[in-house]
């Protein structure tokens, strides 16, 4: 048995050290932290609950592009320069975040050496996530995508056992991930229940066995 992987960092230990800048944000289900095209001014940290991260292109067509959970950070491009933001994010049920401002996120990440390499350690496991993504969208079928998609929400793959699918998700939202139709994601999730890889007793639960649908040629 591999060992078990030690997380990245804790992060509630380094936020405690900030003391001007850092604001602790409780919301309610649809509140929006920021949205396309707002001025990018400070970073957040997940504490508990979901978000959901969306774009809309020029034609006014939206798209999902993540759904982060608690110890996710969310709006880090600011630290890079960015102005403006790309996207929109809103939350999934009940939230609790840690808004930082960038001056303190840039002044924690001067003074403390060892929180600048958990975050870089974070940026890049990120970095790596967004690729596979990438990947997957250009090479994969869209039985894949969402296979794929459903383990991730699952947890599937970190310690301890899979959790439920968040209730709420629509299929209108997994095609927006998968990048398909409603009635393929339809098609596909009744395909998984049928064969035992999903289902749904209090939520939707995804078994292991789904994983056979990725690995597959």
């Amino acid at each position: 048995m591999a060992p078990k992987r030690k997380p990245l960092f804790n992060v509630k230990t380094f936020l405690a050290q900030v003391r001007d800048g850092k604001t602790t944000v409780s919301c309610q289900e649809s509140h929006v932290f920021f949205s396309q095209g707002d001025g990018a001014e400070a970073v957040f940290y997940i504490q508990t609950g979901k978000v959901k991260l969306t774009v809309v292109s020029k034609e006014g067509k939206e798209a999902i592009v993540a759904i982060l959970e608690a110890k996710a950070f969310f709006g880090e491009a600011c630290l890079a320069g960015q102005v403006l933001r790309l996207e929109t994010v809103t939350a999934l049920g009940n939230v609790e975040v840690v808004r930082i401002t960038k001056a303190a996120m840039i002044q924690l990440l001067h003074d403390d050496p060892a929180f600048s390499a958990g975050f870089l350690e974070y940026l890049l496991a990120r970095s790596v996530r967004i690729q596979a993504d990438l990947v997957d969208q250009l090479f994969n079928s869209a039985e894949k995508r969402l296979a794929r998609v459903l383990l991730l929400m699952a947890h599937f793959g970190k310690e301890g056992k899979p959790e439920s699918i968040i209730p709420k998700i629509t299929q209108e939202a997994l095609a927006e991930m998968v990048g398909t139709t409603r009635p393929r994601i339809s098609f596909f999730l009744n395909k998984f229940r049928k064969l035992g890889f999903i289902n749904d007793n209090r939520g939707m639960h995804v078994h292991s066995s789904l994983l056979n649908v990725v690995l597959h040629d």
